[in-house]
């Protein structure tokens, strides 16, 4: 049975997940709202037949920043179009626990961002027993478009034409440093990338796939943290709402479900999905299925949008009982993961992936003790290496940035010649 099309902005189950044991009753839902009357997004207004737009969305936060405390709304960064990257937080008060959301880096991928906007509100009016307590032991930080630019022109990438998506590590677009920002300063346990995708016929058409970090540097329990969210919680959820889950760019046998061929989905630092592990938080792609599933939904555009989003709204139930039932598990496993640098042991891959085995030459196995960089170098990427947390020692007007630190892992990425992505060539330090 295919699930309900037609959205409740009004009354919103937000969590559907269940533990992995059983698939038992809601964590979460927001029933009561709160007085004023809550708004409503412009694709709600128009029950899906359009995407909430910018001014709309900008008009949205505002009343539900200046109705509550419970949530603020701060600007984090400008587009070169002079649109606003913005930050909501939502939370009774400051918690060890963290969770961003970051929604559409890619503009013409929409529904994730039309999810986050009526779950913000939700959260921010609700009233409920359970959402409260939730709410009082995790913080829930969203990008609310992570792409502006691109979601007013309907593109992938930013009015540049870059894909966020792939500048997570030389953060040359203004949206990305914002990012960058918010990680650094917030060290988020989990980070939630929404997207979607264009289906495959037979081998690749569910509703939505997702993926954990695949780099090899993330941490084992991070790792592990990150598949646990994905297949106890976040794909369980779906299921239970309908909905056919699957991993992220891995073609199926249609008949025995085999996986027959990968298309994506690699180790890549590049992206926020393989950022977000190396820098050591449970990361999880969500990926919905754009094209129309029935014969209905090819004729009503709204209808196949409103399955968009609904489909991302059931996933993100799973996510929120992850982080409320897990969150001993998960900021044991970020808190070490973040000291684990400070011991400066074990190789660093520049290539590879989990279920692909990195290449000898793709291993640093004795890696150095850190890198020196020249004046020119160090001026050219200052910013960039205080934007990704990273320590340094100023020496002269150039710097050395040691291996011993929190962001071990990433240095190399960043300094070294055989890294594919690498910004500046660091003449490596091996007097350890």
């Amino acid at each position: 049975m295919r699930p309900r099309t037609g959205l409740t902005p009004r009354v919103r189950t937000l969590a559907l997940a269940c533990t992995a044991a059983a698939l038992a009753a809601p964590l979460l839902t927001v029933p009561a709202q709160a007085t004023p009357t809550p708004p409503r997004t412009g694709f709600e207004e128009t029950n899906g037949a359009r995407w909430t737009s910018q001014p709309e969305e900008q008009k949205f936060l505002a009343a539900i920043d200046k109705s509550t405390d419970r949530v603020s709304v701060a600007r984090i960064g400008t587009t070169k179009q002079d649109r606003p990257l913005q930050l909501v937080r939502i939370g009774e008060r400051p918690t060890k626990n963290t969770v961003l959301l970051i929604c559409s880096q890619h503009g013409d991928e929409p529904s994730g961002r039309d999810a986050c906007l009526s779950t913000i509100r939700d959260l921010a009016y609700a009233k409920d027993k359970e959402t409260r307590k939730f709410l009082s032991r995790t913080t829930l930080l969203v990008v609310s478009t992570a792409n502006p630019d691109g979601r007013a022109a309907d593109t992938r990438g930013n009015s540049d034409g870059v894909d966020i998506n792939r500048d997570h590590i030389s953060l040359q677009t203004a949206e990305a440093r914002a990012m960058a920002a918010v990680i650094r300063d917030r060290q988020p346990d989990s980070i939630y990338d929404l997207h979607e995708y264009g289906a495959t016929p037979k081998y690749y058409e569910k509703d939505l796939f997702d993926l954990w970090p695949r780099n090899l540097n993330t941490d084992e329990a991070v790792h592990g943290e990150a598949k646990t969210l994905s297949e106890a919680y976040v794909r369980p959820a779906a299921n239970k709402s309908g909905y056919t889950t699957g991993t992220y760019g891995i073609w199926t046998d249609p008949v025995t479900g085999d996986p027959i061929k990968q298309t994506a989905g690699d180790g890549q630092e590049r992206i926020l999905r393989n950022v977000s592990g190396i820098k050591h938080a449970a990361g999880l792609l969500i990926e919905s299925r754009v094209d129309p599933l029935t014969d209905a939904e090819k004729k009503d555009e709204a209808l196949n949008n409103r399955r968009r989003v609904e489909s991302q709204l059931s996933a993100l139930g799973g996510l929120f009982a992850y982080a409320d039932e897990r969150r001993g598990q998960l900021e044991a496993a970020t808190g070490a993961a973040r000291l684990e640098g400070f011991r400066d042991r074990g190789p660093i891959y520049l290539g590879g992936a989990d279920n692909d085995p990195a290449e000898p030459s793709e291993v640093i196995q004795d890696p150095p003790c850190g890198y020196r960089l020249d004046a020119a170098q160090y001026g050219d990427i200052k910013d960039e290496l205080a934007l990704h947390g990273v320590k340094i020692k100023k020496e002269g007007k150039g710097a050395y940035v040691p291996m011993r630190q929190s962001a071990r892992s990433l240095v190399p990425l960043l300094l070294d010649e055989r890294a594919p992505y690498h910004l500046v060539t660091g003449s490596p330090d091996t007097d350890c």
